[in-house]
């Protein structure tokens, strides 16, 4: 009985562990050289925003909020995306959402080290359907790479909608 009783209640300690820390695993943790707070550059040195990257909810996001450096028409933009590692097609997905009413589901990504690759197949704009590509490279531990592309003919081609250099601040 007393063997039983023990059994139980190891039983019961290792899935109790397990349940507090659904996202432990290494794959959730790919994205993390994002983590911190950066000033983005654009590719002629021009600031474009900051973005503070969090890890949140149990350790299962990484949120990104984003301010733009300057107005545009008279609104300052800024955005939220939402990053996580999706266990059921074990690939990543981002959900942006912006304070212009947009938002993008990126639904299939793939990760390798200091890399990230997500993609949007279905994106709607006012010229009809096309699809985006967004690639996030590590540099060094204080530079990032974000590459936002866009593809009219189904992944044929891509052309580049931004460049930008994350520096993290110091």
């Amino acid at each position: 009985m007393k063997k039983i009783y023990s059994c139980i209640c190891f039983s019961f300690l290792v899935f109790n562990a397990i349940a507090q820390r659904p996202c432990s695993g290494p794959e959730f943790r790919q994205f993390d050289f994002w983590v911190g707070n950066w000033e983005a550059y654009g590719i002629k040195g021009q600031k474009a925003g900051d973005s503070r990257i969090s890890i949140i909810l149990d350790s299962c996001v990484i949120l990104e909020e984003w301010t733009s450096a300057s107005a545009q028409q008279g609104l300052i933009y800024s955005g939220k995306s939402f990053n996580s590692y999706n266990t059921a097609t074990r690939q990543w997905q981002q959900t942006w959402t912006d304070n212009t009413g947009n938002t993008t589901e990126y639904l299939r990504g793939t990760a390798s080290p200091g890399k990230i690759i997500y993609y949007a197949d279905k994106v709607t704009g006012p010229k009809g359907n096309f699809m985006r590509r967004l690639t996030f490279t590590k540099l060094s531990d204080d530079k990032i790479r974000q590459l936002g592309e866009r593809s009219d003919d189904e992944g044929k081609t891509w052309t580049i909608e931004y460049d930008l250099e994350y520096r993290r601040k110091k």
